[in-house]
């Protein structure tokens, strides 16, 4: 009796093996695809319906880039899990939005008003100064004196005001309302071993974000929210799918796609330089 009980165990055993390693998927099946799905909602509630949601769209129009945090915490510093990550996308002059690069924000003295434990952020990049200056180091907002940061807290009404001047603007959102927050001494970090597992290779934020070197597939639902709440009037063309790998690139590499004309002009949005 031992010797079938024994061979049915190593059939178990052996079929367990198989179906885990079947089960890690494509690039983007993980943790980093749903802080993509995470953020895809934030955009959607935080830019939804409301009067006041209409003044941060217009931001969103004017922005070079967009961070989205789906969930921070009323906490010290974060390093990896859920609290604190982020994703950061960019725009080109043609208003097509890039595929996510990953980061995570951090703080000495993060803070959101009284009795708020967790929020959503958007922080959105306005000109290619505060790209940049994302992009080429670990930014501690508030520590450089060229990059002005606005936070607009309460609601964000008469936020294209208060906004004007300001390099970042950030807003924060708790339960369906917007939330007072203080960014100062805030870090952000580019997550290294994420942006390598959802793209399959090695590439940095700015081959992400400017270049637009690689594509996911799974990023395309928060592209498309962000090209219809950056757009005059809402209405955007849905993400173009995939493209074929550019000849010459490295194995794996895709080029950025051009979703085609759109509202935004390269005038208004100047390539990086």
């Amino acid at each position: 009796m031992r010797r079938p009980i024994m061979r049915r165990l190593a059939t178990l055993g052996l079929a367990l093996a198989t179906l885990a390693g079947c089960g890690g998927g494509p690039p983007g099946a993980g943790e980093e695809q749903a802080l993509v799905d995470r953020a895809t909602l934030s955009v959607q509630e935080m830019l939804g319906q409301g009067n006041d949601k209409l003044n941060a769209q217009r931001l969103l129009r004017r922005a070079r880039a967009a961070m989205v945090c789906p969930r921070i915490f009323r906490a010290g510093f974060f390093f990896g899990g859920e609290g604190g990550a982020c994703v950061l996308v960019g725009r080109d002059a043609a208003g097509s939005w890039s595929s996510p690069a990953f980061y995570t924000l951090g703080s000495g003295s993060f803070g959101l008003q009284a009795g708020i434990q967790d929020a959503q952020l958007l922080m959105l990049i306005m000109n290619d100064k505060a790209l940049n200056a994302v992009l080429d180091s670990q930014l501690t907002l508030g520590a450089d004196a060229s990059i002005a940061v606005a936070t607009l807290g309460g609601a964000v009404s008469g936020a294209t005001t208060a906004a004007v001047g300001g390099d970042i603007v950030a807003f924060a959102q708790t339960r369906g309302l917007f939330a007072g927050l203080t960014l100062e001494g805030s870090h952000l970090s580019s997550r290294s071993a994420w942006n390598r597992a959802y793209y399959g290779q090695e590439v940095g934020p700015r081959e992400i974000v400017v270049a637009m070197r690689v594509y996911n597939p799974g990023a395309d639902p928060l592209r498309a929210v962000l090209m219809r709440f950056g757009s005059p009037g809402g209405a955007a063309a849905a993400p173009a799918p995939a493209p074929a790998a550019a000849a010459g690139n490295p194995a794996g590499f895709v080029p950025g796609q051009t979703l085609g004309s759109g509202p935004v002009q390269s005038s208004t949005l100047p390539p990086l330089r």
